[in-house]
């Protein structure tokens, strides 16, 4: 019985090993935000992807950028013996999942409150690497 678990948990971190996944939790924006900046650079090449993000106004685009910069360095760092030239390094998927809500009050008329919920998510982002050279 002990074997079966030990193999399967050297299975599953080998496989967190080969996979290029960052993310990013607790970022303090609405996740509906989040997601529209998040569907524009889904499925781009990295390049690509880090030049729209940087001209991109919306506050979200900043947390993500920097997402995928942790991303690339990481992708970078296990993957050393690839040469980044004969390859084309793609957002494979970006999830946007949301995170704790604080709930605050705010003063209403006639002596009420009114609930304000401010909302947080969690970003990850994963890369894909595709090679150009042909055998």
């Amino acid at each position: 019985m002990g074997n079966r678990k030990r193999n399967s948990s050297i299975i599953s971190k080998n496989l967190k090993s080969s996979s290029n996944i960052s993310s990013l939790k607790k970022c303090p924006l609405s996740p509906r935000k989040t997601r529209l900046v998040a569907d524009t650079v889904r499925g781009l090449q990295v390049d690509k992807a880090l030049s729209i993000l940087q001209f991109t106004p919306n506050v979200a685009a900043r947390y993500i950028e920097k997402l995928l910069l942790n991303a690339i360095s990481c992708y970078q760092e296990k993957n050393g013996d690839i040469d980044a030239k004969d390859s084309i390094v793609v957002i494979k998927s970006i999830h946007v999942d949301s995170a704790v809500m604080l709930k605050r009050l705010r003063t209403a008329p006639q002596g009420r409150g009114h609930r304000i919920r401010k909302r947080s998510n969690h970003i990850t982002i994963e890369l894909e690497q595709f090679s150009t050279q042909k055998n």
